[in-house]
């Protein structure tokens, strides 16, 4: 009795495990963002941690006037100065909090001035990302466009 018992709740534990991983995938995919004019395209991923991370992988105007692509000449980091414009890691350390139906936890970078913000990021039904980054307690929200591709 007790190791049928026993194998109950392990399947139990399993099917809810299951069940909170696929609630956290939804985030996977690719997003179309417009910002300041700009439009880019950012794909979710899972890291091998657990935590998920968004990167610009398409820039409509990838490249300088000059025919040179677009760097990120304002991140604070030296060594990532030198990354082109369309591959970006903008979003990282997010994990899912299911109380809350968000991800949450990690931060945000915007690479028009070189800031990092706590970011929040929930998919609504209608599967439009609101991105909330925040900076002590101010906060701005945009909105991504979850698309096939």
């Amino acid at each position: 009795m007790f190791k049928k018992l026993l194998v109950a709740a392990v399947l139990l534990v399993s099917v809810a495990g299951v069940r909170a991983q696929n609630a956290a995938d939804r985030l996977l995919g690719v997003y179309h963002a417009v910002e300041e004019g700009k439009e880019s395209k950012i794909r979710f991923t899972r890291q091998s941690d657990g935590t998920y991370q968004g990167q610009i992988f398409w820039l409509k105007n990838p490249d300088n006037e000059d025919g040179t692509p677009k760097l990120d000449v304002k991140n604070p980091d030296k060594s990532l100065q030198g990354v082109r414009a369309d591959q970006i890691v903008i979003i990282k350390g997010i994990k899912y909090d299911a109380a809350k139906n968000v991800w949450n936890g990690g931060t945000v970078y915007k690479p028009n001035n070189g800031k990092t913000y706590k970011v929040e990021v929930s998919l609504g039904d209608d599967n439009k990302l609101r991105v909330k980054g925040s900076l002590g307690p101010i906060s701005l929200s945009r909105y991504w466009t979850k698309i096939n591709e």
